[in-house]
């Protein structure tokens, strides 16, 4: 994979892969295969109430598996956050993906260069800038993407084009947040609380392919409409009042 000709950008950096996972055993193990080849420290897989074999075979692929009961994807990523602050040297760079190999690896260096080389503070993989395979995102993913992305415009001023799960963010930036979402608006709140606090965000391009099995979410009109109440109301909440926590 062409991300391992690019190491050498990154090697002195550590950096550590979290990776939500709620029954994602058909691709768990090939997400965490590609993932170990990365110049990461930590594959850390937060298995969120799985009731499939996701933790046994991430665990069998080489990821460091942490178990959260609670179901929600912020839930997933705080769980993942507590263990890299259990390591006895904290990481200067945090990636967020999902287990389900929609996500392309070989975008990984292009998306840590922005923190590495620039000094930025965030930097989101966008779908939209990238190229999307046919039927990656369905028409309702594409529609709410657009509208969080114009109301973060107009709201903040800033021109985010995606909210899309790939991204990097540097350690102390990330603890700097307090991130406190637990479920669908983990992404957004990273976002906008990063522009309250005048972080330094970019967006590099990144490939979207189809994901392996149905989306929880964006796979059932419930999840959809809950997914994006979500999302708007995260957007207003951290613009119109004094709440950063």
């Amino acid at each position: 994979m062409k991300y391992l000709a690019s190491a050498t950008l990154i090697c002195r950096v550590i950096i550590d892969l979290i990776i939500p996972a709620y029954n994602e055993e058909p691709s768990i193990g090939l997400v965490v295969g590609d993932a170990v080849k990365l110049p990461v420290r930590l594959v850390v897989v937060a298995n969120n109430a799985s009731t499939d074999a996701t933790r046994r075979v991430a665990e069998s692929a080489g990821a460091m598996v942490v178990d959260e009961g609670r179901k929600g994807y912020g839930y997933a990523c705080l769980c993942a956050m507590d263990r890299l602050a259990e390591q006895q040297v904290p990481p200067d760079i945090v990636v967020f993906m999902d287990g389900d190999r929609s996500d392309d690896l070989n975008d990984f260096a292009s998306l840590i260069q922005p923190i590495v080389k620039n000094g930025a503070d965030l930097v989101i993989g966008s779908r939209e800038l990238g190229i999307r395979q046919r039927g990656s995102m369905t028409v309702p993913q594409i529609f709410g993407n657009k509208l969080a992305t114009t109301l973060i415009r107009w709201i903040y001023g800033h021109r985010f084009t995606d909210l899309g799960p790939f991204r990097a963010i540097r350690y102390s930036s990330l603890l700097a947040l307090k991130m406190q979402d637990k479920t669908y608006g983990w992404t957004v709140e990273m976002q906008v609380k990063a522009l309250r606090q005048k972080m330094s965000c970019t967006e590099v391009p990144v490939n979207y392919n189809k994901r392996i099995g149905k989306s929880k979410v964006s796979g059932t009109v419930k999840g959809t409409i809950l997914a994006g109440y979500k999302i708007i109301t995260t957007i207003v909440k951290y613009a119109f009042f004094n709440n950063n926590h």
